[in-house]
């Protein structure tokens, strides 16, 4: 768990922590807040659908007992560079924005994905943001996603040089399937 409150702006107290099952409401009307129906259209959400992220590796960012921030990381194949994550969607409420809560759920994944032994992350997001945390075009050069992609927006990260380093293909999932693990509970 990870407690920060930024100096230059109104306290707010954020602590970041795993995601529990009863955040998933609040979670699920963030993301509606963030990013609208169209969400579910994404090429990404193409390889999310039907699955449960990666073990240990969904996160939300907490005001109190308020959900303020969310973002998750899914098992992928990268084509001919095997397994890799897939990050996202990164979402922060947006009376909160431009407080860093954001760069502090990439920061804190990021580093769990690494501690957890994951050698690359994969996203769909805006270069000028991701690239402070050394993700970069060149990693996804020759990768693709199922569905429309703007390439410029496809971005890598190696926790481990050279995981990405020639890499090419499509995109695929590999997570646990959620009916499955649902119908083995029941």
């Amino acid at each position: 768990m990870d407690t920060w409150i930024k100096p230059d702006l109104p306290p707010v107290r954020v602590t970041i922590g795993a995601e529990c099952a009863g955040d998933l409401p609040a979670r699920e009307a963030l993301l509606d807040s963030a990013f609208g129906p169209g969400r579910f259209r994404k090429s990404s959400e193409k390889l999310r659908r039907g699955r449960f992220p990666a073990e240990g590796l969904a996160f939300t960012a907490r005001d109190g007992d308020r959900v303020v921030g969310t973002v998750r990381l899914w098992n992928i194949a990268a084509g001919t560079a095997g397994e890799a994550l897939l990050l996202g969607p990164l979402a922060t409420d947006p009376s909160l924005q431009g407080q860093g809560i954001g760069g502090r759920l990439m920061a804190y994944a990021i580093s769990e994905a690494a501690r957890l032994g994951h050698r690359a992350i994969l996203l769909v997001g805006d270069a000028p943001y991701y690239n402070r945390f050394g993700f970069e075009r060149r990693f996804a050069q020759g990768l693709s996603m199922p569905g429309p992609l703007e390439a410029d927006r496809f971005l890598g990260l190696e926790l481990v040089a050279g995981s990405l380093d020639g890499a090419s293909g499509m995109l695929r999932p590999t997570g646990r399937h959620a009916a499955i693990a649902q119908r083995k509970a029941a």
